[in-house]
């Protein structure tokens, strides 16, 4: 909480997912994957020119037209393949109101089992689209945790996840923000090459700041 509270008065409220409903996030959870959020923008804007929204719409695209109107996120073939498995299962499944009564563990199991769709994306959906108090754990949240001395570096991704909601407490709007300022320190400041340590907030308090 202490790590929370810095980045939250340094930084502010950061208002993320970006998205108008929770099925634009869904796509950008999947989109996201490695590559900027920049580039997810790029592919989004290109899918909402031609279509509607909608894993109705994007299931009606040929494959070879979706992977072209994702271009811009990178891996748009393997992605697009992803895309039609996620959509495919989300309405069989009955949309996007039956899994919202699903319990979280179960919701999430399910989320799992959608082929292109590991832990930290499915987390991104839960606690984005669905509104579940789960932590996202991704490369940013390592990086600032071991520089930090909070972890070792080496622990897995649920070890990781379970100890910070452990911590916490099942709090939704706390994991929102809190993982939004990580991700936004990290990037700005607590960069992987060339970190600001210089002007970092938590200059005193990280084990492997620059010397001064």
């Amino acid at each position: 909480m202490a790590l929370f509270r810095s980045l939250y008065a340094a930084y502010g409220a950061q208002h993320w997912w970006p998205a108008e409903t929770p099925f634009e996030v869904m796509l950008g959870a999947v989109l996201t994957q490695n590559t900027a959020w920049t580039n997810v923008e790029r592919a989004l804007d290109q899918l909402r020119a031609q279509i509607p929204l909608s894993p109705e719409a994007v299931l009606a695209l040929e494959t070879p037209v979706l992977a072209e109107l994702i271009r811009p996120s990178g891996y748009f073939n393997v992605k697009a393949r992803r895309l039609c498995s996620f959509c495919t299962a989300l309405v069989e499944a009955g949309g996007e109101s039956v899994l919202a009564a699903l319990p979280t563990d179960e919701l999430r199991r399910w989320l799992l089992a959608i082929n292109g769709i590991g832990p930290e994306t499915a987390d991104d959906i839960l606690l984005y689209a669905f509104e579940r108090p789960v932590f996202v754990v991704d490369a940013y949240t390592r990086r600032l945790f071991r520089r930090l001395g909070l972890i070792a570096g080496d622990e897995g991704y649920e070890q990781i996840r379970q100890r910070v909601e452990t911590a916490l407490g099942p709090d939704t709007a706390l994991f929102n923000d809190y993982h939004a300022l990580i991700v936004r320190h990290a990037k700005d400041v607590c960069r992987a090459r060339k970190p600001g340590c210089e002007c970092c907030l938590l200059n005193r308090s990280c084990a492997q700041r620059a010397p001064d």
